[in-house]
């Protein structure tokens, strides 16, 4: 894969979900990401309105996640979460499935779940992507958790919170790409620190990456060593 400067920046959530943020850091991550023209800035639901208004001069957009880290929220919770962050301006919802349910088997929960939070995101005319925590998950249930998110109606399947124990690996993306085809789209998360890294996971089928090492990567620097994201 050969792609321009800005052709991989438009494939980036330049992301910012460390607990300890401070509005100092968001602004930073949104400056960053409009001096490279990012698909977006991805932040927990608190920052939205910030992220908002720092973002509104450009075409990056907000992008909230719900659930976050472990999704073991209760749904209703979530749906909550959702709507406010997108009417404080979020384009896009990032969802963290419920892995326990997910892994004990109890689709019609799992997919409940991602549909209601389908229902209340497309309403407002906005995307869903739904994290799988894949480092959790054996290759059937990466499989399932694509099929339960495609039926319940979510845009994109996303590999990881970057907070569990591990990332994005090249082998889970193929897995995703190859269940959910060319309907959903895939989004690679955690661990990518490098342009490599990046353009390996688009070569796995990922139409979307999630990271914070955005200046390493787009600018070929190293990226040292970072949490989460």
């Amino acid at each position: 894969m050969t792609l321009t400067t800005a052709q991989l920046a438009k494939y980036i959530d330049h992301t910012n979900l460390k607990a300890d943020a401070t509005e100092a850091s968001i602004k930073q991550t949104c400056d960053e990401a409009k001096q490279f023209d990012t698909a977006s800035v991805c932040v927990n639901s608190y920052w939205i309105p910030f992220v908002t208004e720092q973002l509104k001069d450009s075409d990056v957009n907000p992008i909230a996640v719900v659930g976050f880290p472990l999704g073991a929220m209760a749904t209703d919770s979530e749906v909550f979460e959702a709507s406010k962050a997108i009417d404080d301006g979020a384009e896009e919802i990032d969802m963290v499935i419920n892995v326990g349910e997910l892994k004990a088997g109890n689709n019609d929960k799992v997919g409940n779940d991602i549909l209601a939070l389908a229902k209340t995101v497309h309403a407002k005319g906005k995307l869903l992507k739904v994290i799988l925590e894949t480092c959790l998950l054996n290759n059937e249930e990466i499989i399932r958790a694509c099929k339960l998110s495609e039926q319940a109606g979510a845009d994109f399947v996303k590999t990881s919170t970057g907070f569990s124990t591990a990332g994005a690996k090249i082998e889970d993306v193929k897995l995703m790409r190859e269940t959910v085809g060319d309907r959903l789209g895939v989004k690679a998360s955690g661990g990518i620190h490098s342009k490599d890294e990046a353009l390996a996971m688009i070569d796995a089928g990922a139409s979307r990456l999630g990271v914070s090492a955005t200046v390493a990567i787009l600018t070929g620097e190293a990226a040292g060593t970072k949490s989460g994201y």
